[in-house]
């Protein structure tokens, strides 16, 4: 299973995946039905999760219902518990965005609601982060994850997502970290493919965040909360949701 979930991941580019997507998860979600395991998305068990991953695939993390992997569930449950979004009238902008969370996000009567990005098929507004078309301080909330580490010039991109979010509003910009590396890596020169998933984990990263990522954000203007979020739940809840355990949330404010 795990070799041919690897196999699809590098095989097939994202956008068409997404869409391949939904007339697969009903298929899993009714083969891997159970108990032991919970997706706080949808509040639906499985037997097992899924594997998941472009080089090493992670066994047990990828949810068969919503198609959540550790970080999507891990955020699900910040923003239901230690934050307004579902409750107060808010102006989203979510670039890139999961499908774990859109039509759920979609349907909350609160919230004005923005998708952006270059490819996927389920952005409202096809977007560079690095040069967005919204006006200064437009968005209460801000929403990109899992985005920098694709982008050649994250700086700018940083910028941007400042530029664009209201004084006073927040921002969640989750990445793939590695906290014990003290600085981010990266290397222009590494072009193939294969060597990219090797190094950086998958092949259309540029670089391997590190600790520093939280003070980058700081120099743009953020102020840079660090939330360590499983350290509030039980290993119980971390086991059966499937959380990646000392996950870092980047939660930023302006």
């Amino acid at each position: 299973m795990k070799r041919l979930f690897k196999f699809i991941l590098n095989l097939i580019p994202r956008p068409a995946l997404i869409k391949l997507s939904y007339w697969v998860r009903p298929i899993f979600a009714l083969y891997y039905k159970g108990d032991a395991y919970t997706d706080p998305i949808d509040g639906k068990s499985f037997s097992s999760f899924l594997p998941y991953g472009y080089e090493d695939p992670r066994e047990n993390v990828l949810s068969p219902s919503t198609l959540s992997l550790e970080r999507h569930r891990l955020l699900w449950l910040y923003l239901q518990n230690e934050t307004t979004f579902f409750k107060a009238p808010l102006k989203v902008l979510h670039f890139a965005p999961e499908q774990a969370f859109y039509k759920k996000f979609r349907k909350l009567k609160n919230l004005d609601y923005t998708t952006t990005d270059l490819l996927s098929p389920l952005a409202d507004i096809k977007a560079d982060i690095c040069n967005l078309p919204f006006e200064d301080n437009s968005y209460d909330v801000v929403l990109c994850n899992h985005v920098l580490e694709h982008i050649p010039d994250d700086t700018r991109a940083m910028e941007e997502l400042y530029r664009v979010l209201r004084p006073g509003g927040w921002g969640i910009l989750q990445i793939p970290q590695d906290l014990n590396r003290e600085t981010t890596f990266e290397d222009n020169s590494i072009t193939d493919k294969k060597e990219r998933a090797k190094i950086f984990g998958q092949y259309d990263h540029v670089r391997i965040y590190g600790r520093d990522f939280f003070d980058k954000l700081r120099s743009i203007g953020f102020t840079v909360e660090e939330q360590d979020y499983t350290a509030t739940l039980s290993p119980e809840h971390i086991e059966r949701y499937r959380l990646a355990k000392g996950e870092i949330i980047p939660f930023v404010r302006k």
